[in-house]
C-alpha cells in the first residue's frame, strides 16, 4: 500500500468521548432473552442528551427548517384538445391512445410566465418529440387560468381561455419552414423545438429552443420580430445550419430547455439542456448570456454540474439579479424518480472546480401535504398522498410567484407518459409550493445508516437507492467502494459484479468473465478492475437477491453504477428529515486483494473527500473495513472518525495474508478491543457478537461487546438489519414465509437496549420507526 504524509498522533478520543455520554450501557451475562428485553428503549431525556452519537451536540429544542409545502394544485386533462387542424398523424401509440387527434394536442407545458391577473402564458413544446412526426403540430403560447384546489376546496382544474400562434409573415426565419409557401406561415412541431419563454418588458417574447439552438423573439401576437439567433459554435443534428458532413457539437433535443432573464430584462440566460458532445465533463451544462439589447451573446458563461451525467437542466428562474433556481431531472418517473429537484446557484458562486455552488430549494418527490390537496380528487394516484411528490418524466417548468411560492408543471410527452397511472397518460400538472420555515422534527435518537441506501427498496449501491434512504430518514447513506481498472472508485457491494448489474447480457464484454482469488476465496464472473469506467457506466444495476425482493427488480436495468463523487455529491446537496447534513460511511472492500493489483483505495478516498468538501468533516463521515491494516494507514492520512468491521465469523484477510493468527472473534474481546481503539473510533459488529443466537435461532442476552466498546471509547454500530424474515430471529419472524416481513422493529428494539449507538439496516424507514 502506497503512503501519503502522515499525521502525527492526535488525540482520537476526545471527539467521542463526549458523545458517548448518553449512550445506555446495559450489556449483560448470556442467558435466555425475556419478554420485557424487547421492550422499547427509552429516548435519551433532553436538553442533557448532547446528540445522537456520531453527531456533534444538539440543542434541546430544534431549529426551523425549510419545509416545502403543496398549497396548490390544476391539472388539464391529458386528452384536451385545442381548436385546430388534426395533430398527431405520426405519432406513436401509447396508453391506448393513437393519432391522428381531431384537434390540437396539449402535451403539458414546457414554458409559463406570469400574465398579472391570476392567468399565466403557457407554453407546449414542438408537440411530439421530433421534427418528423411534428410537422402537424402547430407551435402556440396559450393563455390558461388554474382554479386551484387548495386546502379549502376548489375545482383544481385549468382553464384554457386562448392562444397565441407564432408565425412568420414577415420572412425573418432565413430557411425553409413546413408552411413555407402559406400567407400566415405558421410555425410548426418540424421547424423548431420550442422550450423556455421570458416575457420581456415591452410585451414581447423571447423563446429558447432546442433544434438549433436558437433563441427566437416573437411579438405579443405571436409574430417572428429578428432571425433566429444561432449559439457560436454550437450545433444540433436538427440544426438547419449544419452543413453537408458537418459534425454536430450538441447531441439531439439537448439546447436551450431552459431559460430565464435578469429582473431588469436586459440579459436572457438561456441554459444548454445536456452536455457538449465533445466535453470531457459530461456532468457540465453551460449558462449562456445574452445582451437582448445587441442580440449577442457576451461571452460570459457558467458551468452548472447536474449530479450525474444523464440528468437534465429542465427550466430555470432569476430570483434577483444573481440568484437563479434551477430545476433538475432525470429521465424516470413514478416510483423510479431519483432526481426532480429545484437547486438555487448564485451566479456569483462557484467552488473549487469552476461549478456554480448549489444549494436545494426542493426536493421534488417528497413535498408536505399536510392539507392532502389533491387526494380526494386523485385517489390512488402515485404520488398523491402526505408527503406529495411530483414524479413525472419531463417536469419543464419552475415559476416564482409573486406572493414567494414557485409554481412547478410538467409536460406529458402526451401520450406516452403514465406517472400517476400505468396505462393512463398522465394529465397535465400544475401546483405550487410554499417554502414554509417550520421547526424541525427531533433527530434520530441513534444513528441511523442507509445500508447500500435503501436497498430493501431499491437495487442496492445506486442513487436511486441512497436517495430513498434520505427519503425515509436515515441519517447516512453507505457506499461500499471497488476500484476500477483505471482507478476510480466506484460503489458496489463486491467487485464482482455478475449479480449486481446486467453484464452478463452485454456480448461485448463477454470474453472478460473469468475466475479469480479474493481474499482466499475462488470467484467466477466479471470484475470491476477488469473495466474502465467509461465500460462500467455502460452497464445498468438489478436487483442482487431478486427470490427475496422480487418488488426491486422492476427497477432492474434503469440505474447507472454510482462513482463516489456522484454519491458524495448526492449527500451534499441534500438534507436529512431533521434538516441535518446528510453523511456518508464509507466501506473500503478487499484492501490488500487491490494494493496486490497496484489499485490501492485509501489515498484516492481520502483525495476526493477532500475534494468534495468531507474532509474535514467528521460529524459527517465514517471510513469502515473488515480489514485492520489499511484503516491504520488511514489513521496517519485523515482525521475523520474510522470504524473497525469484524464478521460473525473468519479473520482480516489482511492478517491472514502475513500469518497472523488472531479473529474477528479475538478484535472483539476486551483486549482486542482495547487495540482497536489504537487506531478507530467504531465498531461494526456483527449483529450475533451483540446478541447472539440459540441453536433455535432465537435471541439470547446481549454480550459484553457494548460495553467493552464503550470503555475504549469506540462507539458501536452493528449490521445488518433487514425486514424479511430469513434474517430475523426466530422470536420475530411473522408467518412461515422466509422472504415475508416480520418484526424488524422488535429485533431493533433489544439491540437499542443492548445500548448500541446506530445500525445499518436496509429499511431505514423501519429503523427509523423503532426508535419512536
Amino acid at each position: 500500500m502506497s503512503r501519503i504524509t502522515s499525521r502525527q498522533g492526535r488525540p482520537r478520543r476526545t471527539l467521542l468521548t463526549s458523545l458517548l455520554a448518553s449512550a445506555a450501557l446495559g450489556a449483560t451475562l448470556l442467558g435466555p432473552l425475556s419478554p420485557a428485553d424487547a421492550a422499547p428503549p427509552e429516548r435519551p431525556s433532553k436538553p442533557s442528551d448532547p446528540g445522537k452519537p456520531g453527531k456533534p451536540g444538539k440543542p434541546g429544542k430544534p431549529g426551523k427548517i425549510t419545509v416545502p409545502t403543496l398549497t396548490g394544485r390544476a391539472t388539464l386533462s391529458a386528452d384536451y384538445l385545442a381548436a385546430g387542424p388534426p395533430s398527431g398523424a405520426q405519432v406513436t401509440p401509447a396508453n391506448g391512445r393513437q393519432g391522428p387527434f381531431d384537434g390540437q394536442v396539449v402535451p403539458g407545458f414546457s414554458a409559463m410566465v406570469e400574465a398579472g391577473d391570476g392567468t399565466y402564458w403557457a407554453q407546449p413544446d414542438n408537440g411530439f418529440g421530433a421534427k418528423t412526426n411534428s410537422a402537424d403540430f402547430l407551435l402556440r403560447i396559450y393563455r390558461v387560468r388554474p382554479l386551484w384546489e387548495r386546502a379549502d376546496g376548489g375545482p383544481g382544474e385549468v382553464r384554457v381561455q386562448r392562444f397565441v400562434s407564432l408565425r412568420d409573415p414577415r420572412g425573418e426565419v432565413p430557411f425553409p419552414i413546413q408552411n413555407e409557401s402559406t400567407r400566415e406561415r405558421l410555425l410548426t412541431g418540424a421547424d423548431f423545438d420550442i422550450e423556455s419563454l421570458v416575457a420581456a418588458p415591452d410585451g414581447t417574447f423571447w423563446i429558447g429552443e432546442e433544434f438549433g439552438p436558437y433563441v427566437l423573439h416573437v411579438a405579443r401576437n405571436g409574430v417572428v420580430l429578428d432571425a433566429p439567433i444561432p449559439l457560436p459554435g454550437v450545433t444540433s443534428p436538427q440544426s438547419p445550419d449544419l452543413a453537408p458532413g458537418q459534425t454536430p457539437t450538441l447531441p439531439a433535443s439537448k439546447g436551450f430547455e431552459a431559460m430565464t432573464g435578469s429582473p431588469d430584462g436586459r440579459y436572457l440566460y438561456p441554459v444548454l439542456e445536456g452536455a457538449l458532445s465533445a466535453d470531457t465533463d459530461q456532468r457540465r451544462r453551460v449558462v449562456h448570456e445574452l445582451d437582448t439589447r445587441t442580440q449577442r451573446y457576451t461571452g460570459r458563461t457558467w458551468s452548472y454540474e447536474v449530479d450525474e451525467a444523464p440528468n437534465l437542466v429542465g427550466d430555470a428562474w432569476m430570483r434577483d439579479q444573481h440568484r437563479m433556481v434551477v430545476l433538475e431531472r432525470d429521465n424516470y418517473d413514478g416510483a423510479a424518480a431519483v432526481t426532480k429537484r429545484l437547486y438555487e446557484v448564485d451566479l456569483r458562486r462557484t467552488d473549487a472546480a469552476g461549478n456554480l455552488v448549489k444549494t436545494l430549494l426542493v426536493d421534488l418527490t417528497r413535498i408536505a401535504n399536510p392539507d392532502r390537496i389533491g387526494v380526494a380528487a386523485d385517489p390512488g394516484a402515485y404520488g398523491v398522498s402526505d408527503p406529495f411528490s411530483f414524479p413525472f418524466v419531463s417536469v419543464e417548468v419552475v415559476l416564482g410567484l409573486r406572493d414567494g411560492q414557485l409554481l412547478v408543471a410538467n409536460d406529458n410527452n402526451y401520450p406516452g407518459d403514465d406517472a400517476r397511472r400505468p396505462g393512463t397518460p398522465d394529465d397535465t400538472e400544475l401546483i405550487t409550493i410554499d417554502l414554509r420555515r417550520e421547526r424541525a422534527p427531533e433527530p434520530n435518537s441513534r444513528l441511523v445508516v442507509g445500508h447500500r441506501g435503501a436497498s430493501g427498496d431499491r437495487p442496492e449501491h445506486t442513487l436511486a437507492s441512497y436517495e430513498e434512504a434520505i427519503r425515509q430518514c436515515a441519517d447516512f447513506i453507505e457506499p461500499d467502494l471497488v476500484p476500477t481498472k483505471d482507478g476510480a472508485l466506484v460503489a458496489r457491494h463486491e467487485n464482482e459484479i455478475g449479480g449486481t448489474t446486467d453484464v452478463s447480457t452485454r456480448p461485448e464484454f463477454a470474453a472478460r468473465r473469468t475466475t479469480k482469488t479474493v481474499d482466499g476465496v475462488r470467484y467466477t464472473g466479471w470484475f470491476t478492475e477488469d473495466f474502465t469506467l467509461a465500460e462500467l457506466k455502460t452497464l445498468r444495476a438489478k436487483e442482487r437477491i431478486p427470490g427475496t425482493r422480487p418488488q426491486n427488480t422492476r427497477f432492474d436495468g434503469l440505474y447507472a453504477v454510482p462513482t463516489l463523487d456522484e454519491v458524495l455529491d448526492l449527500a451534499r446537496h441534500s438534507r436529512t428529515c431533521d434538516g441535518s447534513p446528510v453523511g456518508v460511511y464509507v466501506e473500503t472492500k478487499h484492501p490488500t486483494y487491490f494494493d496486490g493489483l497496484g489499485l490501492s483505495m485509501e489515498e484516492p478516498l481520502v483525495e476526493e473527500l477532500e475534494r468534495n468538501g468531507f474532509g474535514d468533516t467528521p460529524d459527517r463521515v465514517f471510513l469502515q473495513s473488515f480489514e485492520t491494516s489499511n484503516l491504520k494507514d488511514l489513521d496517519r492520512m485523515t482525521d475523520l472518525p474510522l470504524v473497525q468491521l469484524t464478521g460473525c465469523s473468519g479473520a482480516p484477510y489482511d492478517l491472514v495474508a502475513r500469518g497472523d493468527r488472531r479473529t474477528y472473534a479475538d478484535l472483539v474481546s476486551r483486549t482486542g478491543l482495547r487495540q482497536v481503539s489504537r487506531y478507530a473510533d467504531g465498531l461494526g459488529p456483527c449483529k450475533d457478537q451483540v446478541v447472539p443466537r440459540d441453536a433455535q435461532g432465537r435471541l439470547l442476552r446481549p454480550t459484553a461487546v457494548v460495553d467493552d466498546a464503550h470503555r475504549f471509547d469506540l462507539l458501536v454500530h452493528p449490521y445488518t438489519f433487514r425486514v424479511e424474515n430469513q434474517f430475523l430471529p426466530a422470536q420475530f419472524r411473522r408467518g412461515s414465509d422466509p422472504n415475508a416481513p416480520g418484526d424488524l422493529a422488535g429485533e431493533l428494539r433489544v439491540f437499542l437496549r443492548a445500548g448500541i449507538d446506530g445500525f445499518f439496516t436496509d429499511n431505514p424507514g423501519l429503523g427509523v420507526r423503532a426508535l419512536r
